[in-house]
């Protein structure tokens, strides 16, 4: 996108046309809010979030833009349920910005295992199983992680935008690891090792990729992935058979 606003992604009268008529508008069925969110997820696949026009979406299904705005809220919400996540980011990581970037890493472990010990944790397990392997599903996940996810725990992060990046990128690989290793694949001592034995083997090298010194040093960084590993080894003595 251009920065230009595209008036079909606002709402407009029920009656109001995308075109000229080339082709028949289908009627407000659940078909065709099945339709849109197929056609949604197809294009905000191939061209990302911003690349995607809710009026483009509108034109490749064959419906009137209101009809989108007649099932959806708008972008933000038809992007959400494209990307089929069992929960909603922003509610899951609310507050967690309210931390200084130094003091972050306690709430965004433990933001993310609230989650994963909750209900939803067999809805979220398949959706990771069903994401892997899929190009389309990945590019989305791409998506919402850049946008939503990594835009909150982030904010305020100082530092030049590349390595920013770099540091979420780094804070992503870390809750990632943790969620496949102890939900999905349940290895152990990780699976059974409690929520607050997690925070404070994860934490040290969460908030190291926020705020501490990435250039290598040939040193683990204090408090950082010292500590982190030294716990990690006497989590796994207490484990032991």
């Amino acid at each position: 996108m251009n920065g230009q606003h595209d008036p079909a992604d606002a709402p407009g009268p029920a009656g109001s046309a995308a075109g000229t008529g080339r082709r028949g508008r289908r009627g407000g069925t659940t078909e065709s809010r099945e339709q849109i969110l197929d056609t949604a997820r197809r294009l905000f696949a191939e061209h990302g979030f911003e690349g995607t026009s809710l009026r483009q979406i509108a034109r490749e299904t064959g419906v009137d833009p209101a009809m989108i705005h007649h099932f959806f809220k708008g972008k933000d919400e038809l992007f959400a349920l494209s990307v089929a996540l069992p929960a909603d980011p922003e509610k899951v990581l609310a507050g967690v910005d309210g931390y200084s970037p130094e003091d972050r890493a306690d709430a965004i472990v433990r933001a993310v295992l609230r989650l994963w010990e909750s209900p939803a944790q067999h809805s979220l397990v398949a959706f990771l199983r069903g994401t892997i392997g899929s190009k389309a599903k990945t590019l989305l996940l791409r998506e919402l992680v850049q946008r939503t996810i990594l835009g909150r725990i982030m904010a305020g992060v100082p530092g030049p935008p590349e390595e920013v990046a770099m540091r979420g990128n780094l804070v992503a690989t870390q809750m990632v690891g943790v969620m496949l290793v102890r939900y999905v694949v349940r290895l152990e001592p990780l699976a059974s090792a409690s929520p607050d034995d997690i925070v404070r083997l994860v934490a040290p090298n969460v908030q190291h990729y926020l705020t501490g010194d990435l250039k290598p040093t040939g040193e683990p960084a204090a408090g950082g992935l010292k500590g982190g590993d030294a716990e990690a080894s006497e989590l796994a003595a207490r484990t032991e058979p």
